[in-house]
């Protein structure tokens, strides 16, 4: 299939339309794996196809287009309903019982569908009225309903390689469609070129465009690097890589990789990332994977990021960096987090939490005396170590008296010295 409109965009006109042209994704389409044999065969079922911008997801729908027997219909999240939706399914099941024809359907942005949308096409798929080829930028385990992803194959993209990224700007430079033969440019320049679309085959197109239109003749890197000085981002505040970027850095803090740590923090910094949000982070994580083996840790980052709220960007960098490092390289601990979880179950479980009489307020003095509130509660300050004999739980408490237990690293090794002397005491 040609696209004979010299005015489309380059990725739009260079777009593959059989698996000899693809690029990339050797693990999902590769020679030999599943995906590849079903669509050789024409005899594909539901899929989905989940990865960043550029992956290669909409391209492997159109191969699929050009290749199959089936009716093929494409829809866009962005612009279809639930109407729509009901129209494709009736007609794919006229085409099913009048003509045992199938009906390929390809929804673009397939997370942008909301429930009911979704919902809608479940029947078709089910029965196989409709063999659905689905596209997302998010995880499609939290943005497809979990009936549309039991029903289907889920295949993951992921960014493309520079050499893959490489072999499809060479291929433009020498397309009809494309260059055809006509310009020059270094493999510096395409090296540049791809390492700016960070894993991205539109981008790279477009980037290879931009230089072909505005220099033209012969690029070189130096051209190239003076025109194309933005990398491309694909950071995206509100998708996926935010998500999976936040992760990677709270991760390699938990590892206590600083450096890595570092990398991500950066990366997010770079891509816009808000502050705050950093910080917010890090604060969590102050208490939740530092907890009392450092309890500076919670100190330090409110304070750094009271530095921040007083001086700003970009010299608010230093404090955001400051705070990185000493959580990275802080002892780590996880008892607060465990000893919480656990008593949260504990209380769930528990049939009664009353108070005992000793631990009741008693602000009148016949609660005291004729209802024996506060009666036999003993007071630590006058105990020697100001611990005393006592059991501070509800009444009839069956949930176990052990939660938090301090590990042997930083100040909380200190801690559970105390903690042993105490519980040695106490009922």
């Amino acid at each position: 299939m040609s696209h004979p409109d010299p005015h489309a965009p380059l990725a739009y006109r260079l777009r593959p339309t059989t698996l000899a042209e693809f690029f990339g994704q050797s693990a999902v389409i590769g020679e030999g794996t599943a995906l590849r044999k079903l669509i050789e065969a024409d005899a594909l079922t539901s899929v989905i196809f989940a990865g960043p911008p550029g992956t290669g997801k909409t391209t492997l729908a159109t191969i699929v287009a050009e290749t199959t027997k089936s009716n093929f219909v494409t829809l866009s999240a962005v612009t279809s309903g639930v109407a729509d939706i009901k129209a494709v399914c009736a007609d794919a099941h006229q085409l099913k019982t009048g003509f045992k024809q199938r009906t390929v359907l390809f929804v673009d942005e397939i997370h942008r569908f909301n429930k009911s949308q979704q919902d809608a096409l479940l029947p078709s798929v089910e029965s196989g009225t409709i063999v659905l080829i689905g596209a997302t930028t998010e995880n499609p385990y939290f943005s497809v309903n979990s009936a549309l992803i039991s029903r289907s194959q889920v295949f993951l993209l992921t960014p493309l390689t520079q050499d893959d990224l490489i072999g499809i700007l060479e291929r433009a430079l020498k397309h009809p469609e494309g260059f055809a033969g006509k310009i020059s440019i270094s493999k510096d320049a395409l090296q540049y070129i791809a390492m700016l679309a960070n894993g991205d085959a539109r981008a790279a197109l477009n980037l290879l465009e931009l230089a072909c239109v505005v220099i033209g003749g012969k690029i070189s890197r130096e051209q190239a690097e003076k025109l194309l000085q933005e990398r491309y981002k694909r950071y995206d505040r509100k998708g996926e890589d935010h998500y999976d970027t936040i992760s990677a850095f709270i991760k390699s803090m938990r590892g206590s990789d600083t450096d890595a740590a570092m990398l991500w923090l950066f990366k997010m910094i770079k891509s816009g990332e808000d502050s705050r949000f950093l910080f917010r982070r890090m604060m969590i994580f102050a208490s939740e994977d530092i907890g009392n083996a450092d309890p500076r840790a919670l100190q330090l980052v409110v304070s750094a990021w009271q530095a921040f709220e007083m001086v700003g960007l970009p010299e608010g960098e230093f404090f955001l960096a400051h705070a990185c490092v000493y959580l990275s390289q802080a002892p780590k601990s996880n008892a607060v987090t465990v000893a919480k979880d656990s008593i949260k179950a504990a209380i769930e479980g528990a049939s009664s939490l009353e108070v005992p009489l000793h631990l009741r307020n008693a602000p009148v003095k016949a609660m005291k005396e004729q209802h024996g509130y506060h009666k036999g509660y003993r007071y630590p300050h006058d105990a020697v170590g100001a611990v005393v004999d006592a059991d501070y739980f509800p009444t009839d408490w069956k949930g176990g008296k052990r939660f938090y237990e301090p590990t042997d690293r930083g100040f909380e090794a200190e801690v559970s010295e105390r903690l042993k002397r105490v519980r040695g005491i106490l009922r």
